[in-house]
């Protein structure tokens, strides 16, 4: 193997961090680590706060530099503590501050945490601070517990505040499902492909603990899928499914022309558009039906003809989803599928250009896959 080689295969792989995320992360620790130490030593002294330092200081690049992972999240990291704090206490009164000692109490932390599901390392760090304090830390006995919670108290309320003040959402929490018809379907997206059961299953058959929560690894799987969907469309875009012969109406349209004109056309949605050409609405069969129910009502305006116009501008949908005419059509799928669209207006700039059906979308992914040529070692061979 060539020197070069060789010095490749010895190079940590690259962290994937960004400097700006990197900079992020020392400001939010520099602040959570010197606030938590400033309260202990407001309320326990100088000396009690510096000795408890060590493991807060692991506990801070853990809450701002890999935020996403288990290990960093609230219950790991309060839970930890405070079983160390436990274990250490109970050994440091039984046994003494011996290092065999320190190291019994290391061990005992980390079973005792994977038990109470709050695996975080610098916990180790805590259980063996309280076995081997020094003589300030030591006479507290067991009120030591107030002070190591404290501290995890006021880093882990900065790093809520901090990380979601620089736009980082912590602490991470599932996101909620979709459910847009209130059925127990799953998401017509997650039907095919890398299922949670399957991830699930996956992650038991590894047998060994990801620094990583469920939920996120399952955000960076369907990214991935998406990146790969992407590269196989190649360069299908809005503009090339989109129909261009838009058919429109303005917020004065009243209901009755616009119902002639969805009928006449077999359409389903309406672009508004003001006098100025500016997209200002839509409109679908959905929004007309329940104004044209009330004017089918008897009353008695209506009998003496005197039922009030309705108009568009009335009932029409806004704000608008729309695309641009450059977006992938890796991006339209989502929003034709799982978020009860059935029109996409394409915008070039501030101009209506064209619009998406779902139709005009499978339409379009019919031709592509069409048109691509199916790779030879994909043939089905010859008998």
């Amino acid at each position: 193997m060539s020197t070069r080689g060789l010095l490749h295969r010895l190079l940590p792989a690259p962290l994937n961090i960004p400097f700006k995320e990197c900079v992020r992360a020392s400001v939010g620790a520099l602040l959570g680590l010197l606030l938590a130490g400033l309260a202990c030593s407001q309320a326990f002294g100088a000396t009690v706060a510096l000795h408890l330092l060590g493991p807060l200081a692991a506990s801070a690049v853990l809450l701002f530099a890999v935020h996403s992972g288990a290990l960093a999240q609230p219950w790991p990291f309060l839970g930890s503590y405070a079983c160390a704090t436990v274990v250490g206490l109970a050994l440091h009164h039984w046994l003494g501050s011996a290092l065999w000692v320190a190291a019994l109490a290391l061990g005992l932390a980390i079973v005792v945490m994977c038990l109470m599901r709050c695996l975080h390392p610098p916990g180790g760090g805590v259980a063996v601070s309280v076995v081997l304090a020094d003589s300030s830390l030591a006479s507290m006995g067991n009120q030591v517990f107030e002070p190591i919670m404290l501290n995890a108290l006021v880093l882990v309320a900065v790093a809520v505040i901090f990380n979601r003040l620089t736009g980082v959402r912590y602490p991470k929490t599932a996101a909620p499902r979709k459910d847009l018809h209130h059925t127990t379907d799953t998401v017509p997206a997650e039907r095919v492909g890398v299922s949670g059961a399957d991830l699930d299953h996956a992650l038991e058959e590894l047998g060994e603990f990801v620094d990583v929560t469920r939920d996120e690894l399952e955000r960076i799987i369907l990214a991935t899928e998406q990146h790969a969907l992407q590269r196989s469309l190649g360069g299908i875009t809005a503009a090339s499914v989109m129909s261009r012969d838009v058919q429109q109406a303005t917020p004065k349209t009243t209901l009755h022309e616009a119902w002639q004109q969805l009928s006449s056309h077999h359409l389903k949605t309406l672009p508004v558009l003001d006098e100025t050409r500016r997209l200002v609405g839509i409109v679908s069969l959905s929004d007309l039906v329940g104004p044209a129910m009330a004017q089918a009502r008897f009353s008695w305006r209506g009998l003496f003809g005197r039922q009030p116009k309705v108009v568009l501008e009335q009932i029409m949908s806004r704000p608008v989803v729309t695309v641009r005419s450059d977006e992938p059509a890796v991006a339209l799928i989502p929003l034709l599928s799982e978020q009860g669209l059935h029109c996409l207006p394409v915008m070039d700039g501030e101009q209506l250009v064209g619009v998406i059906t779902q139709t005009d979308l499978i339409a379009g992914l019919k031709r592509y896959v069409l048109s691509t040529p199916v790779r030879s070692d994909d043939r089905v061979p010859a008998l």
